[in-house]
């Protein structure tokens, strides 16, 4: 398994979203390694070496392997994932911080929408497939975006990656709804969302919400889904002050923000 092992002092394990790897929170982590030991971890999904595909199980074995007593951090799928590793070892983690997991709560996360992304993938327009994923799945689409769907139209070296993505949401489909099994989480969580995420993602967590027994939640004013390359040090300040609310035995003074 591929990591970053950096700092020291109380563990935070990093678990990236979609389409990332090594470097997508070090920004972050850069931010902690000063007051934490901070592990990130290359997820096995998106590692292009492995063979597809990847299962949910697959991905919480290895996590589950890394580091013990540890904080656990998930961002969008990689927060499901970090929901399946709490689950399937409850007394490996001491805490959680989960920012907006695209859990299922009703209708499959994809759809018929992936079988059209995984069509265009196969007709050779990878920029198309991706525009599916993040203009009907994912939510995210800006216009500007339709530069990047051309430019990886004609420059295919990402389609593995787009390939894994919708892995990835089928990974998450194939699991449903899990909110029955997530109530039986019985640690400190923190819910992460952005001002200005899609409506889906708030919605989706607060099911979550709902159904944590020990869960919290801030929102970061004026950020989206991918504070993690916008506010590094927003998102590391408020992982910061859940960890050390917890070394205190307070609780967090914001119940929101």
């Amino acid at each position: 398994m591929e990591i970053a092992d950096e700092g020291s002092g109380r563990p935070i394990l990093v678990v990236h979203g979609g389409m990332g790897d090594l470097s997508s929170w070090r920004k972050v982590t850069e931010r902690l390694r000063g007051r934490f030991r901070t592990i990130r971890v290359h997820r096995r999904q998106y590692r292009l070496d492995m063979p597809r595909k990847v299962t949910m199980a697959d991905e919480v074995a290895e996590t589950n392997t890394v580091v013990e007593r540890s904080i656990i951090v998930g961002h969008s799928s990689g927060a499901v994932l970090a929901l399946e590793a709490l689950v399937a070892d409850p007394g490996r983690y001491t805490a959680a911080v989960l920012y907006e997991p695209p859990v299922v709560i009703d209708r499959p996360l994809g759809g018929d929408r992936v079988v059209r992304a995984r069509a265009a993938l196969a007709a050779g327009r990878p920029g198309d497939a991706w525009a599916i994923f993040m203009r009907e799945i994912a939510g995210l689409w800006n216009p500007i975006f339709a530069l990047a769907r051309f430019t990886i139209n004609r420059n295919r070296t990402i389609a593995p990656l787009i390939e894994r993505q919708l892995d990835d949401n089928d990974a998450i489909d194939e699991l449903g709804n899990r909110l029955d099994v997530y109530r039986t989480i019985d640690v400190p969580v923190l819910l992460i969302a952005g001002e200005r995420s899609p409506r889906h993602l708030l919605d989706r967590l607060d099911a979550l919400q709902a159904v944590l027994p020990r869960a919290r939640r801030v929102t970061l004013p004026g950020e989206g889904h991918t504070a993690e390359r916008s506010a590094p040090a927003k998102l590391a300040e408020a992982i910061a002050e859940f960890a050390e609310s917890l070394e205190s035995g307070d609780p967090p003074s914001r119940p929101d923000a």
